[in-house]
């Protein structure tokens, strides 16, 4: 996938368990993917708040020493993409408060489209934000609340907070989980033992072997302390609009989202492109890794054999921006080799999951050529991306975007080098995410389509 484009947070609480922080520290580690940034974890003995952050990986933020000062039964924990407030340390999260109550700690995963005008309120108000993240904007919110304690501070400021969350908020002895209205980030539960468990991605709740419970439902919050759990709602009961990316890539392959394996979907993704995008070529390529499921589903409807002509190096991390020609082209190559013997002399597909600036796309391509590759046709595993994000996405502006500077698709398969490019229809990106297509109307494709499921606040 194209590096412009990047993953949101991963959210992970444990309740009732000796171990909490442990857990939530493995937690993280398997939703790493979903942020490289920073990470943090908060635990609680029921008295007071132990707490650390740090940017990096899980791994580097982390160490046996910090994790056994971390003493508490409930904990939660974050891993971060800055998408709304810079790439600091002071943004890291979950974000720490102390207000009239005692020890406030939230946790975050999504974008607040109201996030500004809210602000602006709190503010006029008197509040002093110490952090650049519209996620301080719950914490304040909380203490400023006309109802008076946690239990039903918390679930009642859920009404005046819009756009994407799924939420973890933790007192010294309490836990509130709740998800955004329209569903668009996934957010789930499990149980080990006698703890209960809420994470981004069920691949985190196999990490520590806990059983999977049930998804969040959208406008639902769920309060848990040592009397036992409460749920309500702050919205109507309403269809997901769970965002289509997290089938496409953003998810983890062994993950299930909405009772639908992750990486079926992405095969039926690639069967489905090799149907409405079939080519004459000797070889199907992948462009490692998230575009590797739906690779094997081109090749397997198409009955073109699937070869590993990518490989990608898995001690990279993320790069800057490199200020030459010549260096961004060898920083591509540091992240990807070709394997020339798959490659020479062959007409090539090259499946991918997305273009959205086109620059990577046209980097990849031209490494095929210089392996060898007699034709390179690309086939894109979702639609094209037009309209930005608003909910947690990392995207460039709409005018940015690769699909709005070129008119049709041979025009984008000229300007990245490829012999033809084709992308994925959303119809048929709706008919693989949704067995029952009488639900198609249930995810979010706004980058698609340009229809939000909620207000925007752009003025």
């Amino acid at each position: 996938m194209s590096s412009e484009m990047k993953e949101k947070c991963g959210v992970f609480g444990v309740f009732n368990h000796p171990k909490a922080a442990d857990l939530t520290y493995y937690g993280l580690h398997a939703l790493q993917h979903r942020g490289q940034e920073s990470a943090g974890i908060v635990a609680s003995d029921g008295k007071a708040f132990r707490h650390h952050r740090g940017m990096g990986l899980v791994t580097q933020v982390f160490s046996r020493d910090t994790l056994d000062k971390l003493v508490g039964n409930m904990a939660i924990g974050h891993v971060r993409y800055s998408t709304s407030g810079q790439s600091l340390l002071e943004n890291a999260q979950p974000l720490v408060f102390k207000y009239s109550e005692g020890g406030l700690a939230v946790a975050h995963n999504g974008n607040l489209v109201n996030a500004r005008v809210e602000r602006d309120v709190l503010q006029q108000q008197g509040s002093i934000f110490q952090t650049t993240t519209d996620t301080e904007i719950i914490a304040h919110l909380i203490a400023r609340s006309s109802k008076k304690h946690f239990d039903k501070a918390a679930p009642d400021i859920l009404n005046r907070i819009d756009g994407s969350f799924a939420l973890l908020i933790m007192t010294e002895k309490q836990m509130l989980i709740a998800l955004d209205r329209h569903g668009l980030r996934p957010l789930s539960l499990g149980r080990i033992g006698d703890a209960i468990v809420a994470a981004s991605e069920t691949c985190a709740l196999n990490a520590i072997d806990a059983t999977f419970w049930r998804d969040v439902e959208p406008g639902e919050w769920l309060l848990i302390d040592e009397h036992g759990m409460k749920t309500g709602r702050f919205a109507p009961k309403s269809e997901k609009s769970l965002c289509s990316f997290e089938f496409v890539y953003f998810a983890r392959a062994d993950s299930i989202i909405h009772g639908r394996s992750v990486l079926t979907i992405r095969k039926e993704l690639g069967q489905i492109l090799a149907k409405e995008h079939p080519v004459q070529a000797d070889v199907v390529v992948a462009v490692p890794d998230s575009s590797i499921p739906a690779a094997i589903g081109y090749a397997q409807e198409s009955g073109i054999p699937y070869e590993v002509g990518l490989i990608k190096n898995p001690y990279v991390g993320r790069s800057f921006i490199e200020p030459t020609q010549e260096l961004r082209e060898l920083a591509v190559r540091l992240k990807l080799s070709t394997v020339e013997e798959i490659l020479t002399g062959k007409n090539v597909v090259l499946v991918d999951d997305s273009i959205v600036r086109g620059t990577t796309s046209k980097r990849i391509v031209q490494l095929l050529r210089q392996a060898g590759a007699k034709e390179v046709h690309v086939r894109i595993s979702s639609p094209m991306v037009k309209n930005p994000c608003f909910y947690g996405v990392d995207m460039p502006t709409k005018e940015e975007l690769f699909a709005n500077r070129h008119e049709k698709e041979h025009e984008m398969g000229k300007a990245i080098g490829a012999d033809s490019l084709a992308f994925l229809s959303t119809e048929g990106l709706l008919k693989a995410v949704d067995v029952n297509l009488a639900e198609t109307s249930n995810r979010c494709i706004a980058c698609f389509s340009g229809a939000y499921p909620t207000k925007l606040y752009l003025n």
